[in-house]
């Protein structure tokens, strides 16, 4: 090393060329070699298998929503509340009792023997249909609205029918037994609640209207006699219900395209006797 600092202190430039290249060879015999030792791709740290089982597809998980934000109570929340009112009430219960409404009512409208409300129910309906043939788009086409219609109607019919029998209430007029829950009433709340499914998302209009037509069927029923308050109350629940247990069960299209857009239904009367009428125009 000595020898390497006495020709770098020279003068020479020939010496110090010299020093220059031994240095740089002893640099190039040592730093490979020190490299060498440290490999130029280190191996990644061994992945944790702790808990590779949890979610083998990789998947984002979904936090589960709380029952209070679940789509059935969503779906049983507002007729829960009606059905249980009508009970609360049923047969002369509760602290504003049937007769104490029947009173109510009849101070503002008297006694009547309208039929109008058998027309009424299906005016939601008649909304229904001249809405789609306007050209406003709903939520399904025209063939699952079919059978969301027909799978709404048996749910209510069956239910209101049955409840029927077993409560063997009184109607205020005497005329039978079959008063609660009121069918009618259902009937129509169930078309309400469809009309507002299919077209909330275009404008609320379309389901409020339905729904105070609904209302006024409830209202009628009692002026005429035919129904308590506890059956009207307890009939719009289960008219909602129905609708949104055929909305909350229903597969629509199955995965297949949209079809029935040239379909169209209308309530059609036969005498005395309501029906609905189905008409499709081929391609």
């Amino acid at each position: 090393m000595e020898q390497y600092l006495t020709l770098l202190k020279s003068k020479s430039a020939r010496s110090r060329r010299l020093v220059c290249a031994l240095v740089a060879g002893l640099w190039l015999g040592v730093t490979p070699a020190a490299y060498a030792q440290v490999p130029l791709n280190p191996a990644a740290p061994a992945a944790d298998t702790t808990h590779k089982y949890e979610n083998p597809t990789g998947a984002p998980t979904v936090a589960k929503k709380p029952f209070l934000k679940s789509k059935l109570f969503k779906a049983v929340a507002v007729p829960a509340v009606l059905i249980g009112y009508g009970a609360y009430t049923f047969n002369g219960g509760g602290f504003y009792t049937n007769q104490n409404a029947q009173k109510d009512i009849h101070r503002l409208f008297p006694s009547s023997n309208s039929r109008i409300a058998d027309y009424l129910i299906f005016v939601p309906y008649l909304e229904l249909g001249a809405v789609t043939l306007a050209g406003v788009e709903s939520r399904n086409d025209r063939v699952n609205v079919l059978l969301l219609i027909a799978k709404s109607e048996a749910i209510m019919l069956s239910s209101t029918f049955i409840v029927k029998a077993l409560s063997h209430e009184e109607r205020p007029d005497g005329s039978d037994n079959l008063s609660f829950p009121s069918g009618h009433t259902a009937q129509a709340f169930l078309a309400a609640s469809i009309v507002h499914t299919e077209f909330r998302d275009k404008s609320q209009w379309y389901g409020i209207g339905a729904y105070a037509v609904a209302t006024s069927v409830a209202g009628l029923r009692m002026v005429v006699n035919k129904h308590w308050q506890s059956d009207v109350v307890a009939g719009a629940g289960f008219g909602i219900l129905s609708a949104h247990l055929a909305y909350l069960t229903h597969r629509n299209r199955w995965g297949r395209k949209a079809i029935g857009r040239d379909m169209s239904f209308a309530p059609t009367f036969y005498g005395s006797t309501p029906g609905l009428s189905l008409t499709w125009r081929a391609h």
